[in-house]
């Protein structure tokens, strides 16, 4: 009877609900802390795409020189993606005109980027990345008449 009183109401396992508290929520925190890491990824990835195509659309559109187009629109791609953090190896851009040599007023012109999204803080496995997922935006620009 007197260590029971002297234990109190939790008795011997007094102080271990905190233990269990700190181990599970830990342990449930972590994955939901890279669930959202890989969102975000795939978000970044979103937006990467979009802006490289639309911009590699608009070079090639404005472009006086239809024989660098192609260079100048790979450049303007690889800043925007640069800018957003994407390895050049992980993108591709293809781009595809109505008219041959993408000259002429009236000529559309489509650039197609497409972006396979590393999961974060993942090793490189085989040479290779593991991927969240694979995005891709398309945009297509009508060429002028003054160029």
């Amino acid at each position: 009877m007197r260590e029971r009183i002297l234990d109190g109401p939790g008795g011997a396992d007094a102080g271990s609900a905190v233990i269990e508290f700190v181990v599970l929520g830990t342990l449930l925190l972590v994955p939901v802390v890279y669930f959202i890491l890989s969102l975000g990824a795939v978000q970044a990835g979103s937006f990467a795409v979009v802006g490289a195509a639309d911009q590699a659309a608009k070079t090639i559109a404005l472009s006086e020189d239809p024989a660098s187009a192609g260079g100048a629109a790979e450049a303007a791609a690889a800043t925007t993606m640069g800018d957003f953090g994407f390895d050049r190896s992980a993108w591709t851009v293809d781009v595809a005109c109505s008219a041959p040599g993408c000259e002429g007023a009236g000529a559309r012109v489509t650039v197609r980027v497409r972006l396979t999204v590393p999961l974060p803080l993942a090793p490189a496995v085989g040479g290779s990345t593991l991927s969240a997922a694979a995005v891709e935006s398309s945009s297509t620009e009508i060429l002028g008449r003054y160029r």
